[in-house]
């Protein structure tokens, strides 16, 4: 099992920043973690991923070049540094998880956190 929980959402202008966290817990050993993101009225998209072995990094076009994920190892959790935000990146903001044993199974999900960008 792994536990997420997320951290860090709020409400900023267009163009601010904001940083989300996802600290992992249990004893289940991590394959990818990754964020989604639910906005009103929408279906859940995925937004980044970040491979726990080696780092690599996959992101969804519409944050290509404004949001970076990255990982602490040690401490087990995962950021998202979102930079230039717009009115459209308004949504729930959920951290997922894929277990070594469960590859291609996003089977573990954070409570999820509120982000909202005015205009």
């Amino acid at each position: 099992q792994v536990q997420l929980v997320e951290s860090g959402g709020g409400l900023v202008q267009a163009g601010d920043s904001l940083r989300l966290s996802c600290a992992a817990s249990g004893r289940t050993a991590i394959y990818t973690m990754g964020w989604f993101r639910r906005a009103p009225g929408k279906e859940r998209e995925f937004v980044a991923r970040i491979m726990w072995s080696g780092g690599r990094t996959y992101y969804a076009d519409s944050v290509k070049g404004r949001f970076t994920i990255s990982r602490d190892n040690a401490k087990t959790t995962v950021y998202l540094q979102m930079n230039s935000l717009k009115p459209e990146d308004t949504a729930v903001y959920y951290c997922a998880a894929q277990s070594t044993v469960g590859v291609g199974r996003w089977d573990y999900w954070g409570q999820g956190t509120q982000v909202t960008v005015s205009s």
